[in-house]
């Protein structure tokens, strides 16, 4: 944990892409809709490569319908960029236009890409086609699976010089990637830094093992896939994958030249020594505390909560003992994986972002499929969304391998 920062550090900038919607607008619209695209997904190499009398049911999911590609980065080769890389250029366009980068000394602006491994689909693909043809494998295989490669594809795009890296932490990626840029902006490494939550690309691999290790639903749901993703809900059996990305512009508030999405207050990671995807009461619980401590504030300031809330038999119970233990059972909350989906790698950011457009809109989204709450003495957003303005917020992220994250807001 760190002592409060002296300089305020602010969010200045904001792209997003997921299945609901494309840029902050359309995104907000179906937030507050509580729109979803949950069905069978039809992304080549994410169907049971069985034979076609095979009966078992297709991954549920929510994919992203169309990407649209800004003008700006037309130029850029997409045929021999893989879908994450598409996806991450147009949501860093979004943000890098929403902040007004393009005066910034561009050896004084960072980026740090959250995921690791997300690129799997395109990889299982390319194996698969040129498996009885090595000869002819593209030579931009070599680039595509390294982990620096969407730093190389997007720092090329926007001129980025002053520091391009990836952290890895699973599902809580998306958020370690934010905490990165908060602390790089912080020590004066660079003057602007962006956030990338990036997408993690699913091939039926993934999507087989996680079934097998039961975090990933939804047997109970196969053939109505608009009822499969219920976080918090008694009824869930595991997360339903979204696909998503999201990126913000991370600044000292002296330095941002637009008001503000939200104050970054206060941020904190702890690992639990711990391999499994099994939560930690104990990890939850520490990084909430050190979050508050270093935001200054006391539990009851926390109006909104924005919940990991992945549909985990265990995880969900668990989150929500730690926020109880902290004295956070009096705030809002609401479930955006219910809508979007568990986009793993972009998870963290997607939520963070999602918590500075409501704070932004004065209304908090709806939760889908959230019928009958584990805990139903929680102030839930349930089927419809509400007005409430948003002062102070918390956002929290965990991860396989025994990462959890948190992170405070307030309003800009």
């Amino acid at each position: 944990m760190h002592s409060a920062q002296s300089t305020p550090i602010v969010v200045s900038g904001i792209g997003v892409t997921a299945s609901i919607g494309q840029g902050r607008r359309d995104f907000t619209d179906a937030l507050l809709a509580g729109e979803h695209r949950f069905a069978a997904m039809q992304r080549p190499g994410r169907q049971k490569p069985f034979a076609a009398d095979d009966v078992a049911p297709p991954f549920i999911g929510a994919e992203i319908a169309d990407l649209r590609m800004p003008d700006a980065i037309a130029a850029v080769k997409l045929r021999n960029l893989s879908w994450s890389a598409q996806v991450a250029l147009a949501t860093v366009h979004e943000a890098w236009e929403d902040a007004g980068l393009d005066g910034v000394d561009p050896r004084r602006i960072g980026l740090i890409v959250g995921g690791s491994n997300i690129q799997q689909r395109e990889l299982a693909l390319s194996q698969a086609k040129y498996q009885h043809q090595v000869e002819f494998l593209r030579p931009t295989h070599a680039m595509t699976f390294m982990d620096t490669d969407l730093c190389g594809v997007c720092s090329e795009a926007f001129g980025i010089r002053g520091l391009a890296i990836t952290v890895g932490g699973a599902s809580a990626s998306g958020q370690l990637a934010a905490i990165q840029a908060i602390e790089a902006v912080r020590s004066g490494q660079v003057d602007v830094c962006i956030a990338l939550g990036a997408l993690m690309d699913l091939s039926f691999f993934e999507c087989q093992a996680f079934r097998s290790l039961g975090a990933m639903g939804s047997d109970r749901f196969a053939h109505a896939p608009e009822l499969a993703c219920r976080p918090f809900d008694r009824d869930r059996d595991g997360f339903i994958f979204g696909e998503a990305c999201g990126a913000i512009v991370v600044r000292r508030a002296a330095d941002a030249t637009r008001t503000p999405y939200a104050e970054l207050k206060g941020w904190a990671m702890a690992w639990d020594a711990n391999r499994n995807p099994n939560p930690s009461l104990e990890g939850e619980t520490a990084v909430i505390r050190d979050a508050l401590a270093m935001a200054g504030l006391p539990a009851d300031a926390i109006d909104y909560v924005n919940p990991h809330g992945t549909a985990s038999v265990i995880g969900d119970e668990t989150e929500l003992a730690a926020l109880g233990a902290c004295g956070l059972d009096r705030a809002y909350l609401n479930a955006t994986k219910s809508l979007v989906g568990h986009s793993l790698s972009a998870a963290g950011m997607v939520e963070l972002i999602a918590v500075m457009l409501q704070m932004q809109a004065g209304r908090l989204h709806p939760s889908r499929n959230l019928d009958n709450p584990i805990d139903a003495g929680l102030r839930w957003v349930g089927a419809t969304a509400i007005d409430h303005v948003v002062e102070r917020a918390l956002n929290m992220s965990m991860g396989f391998g025994g990462i959890n994250t948190a992170i405070c807001l307030q309003r800009g």
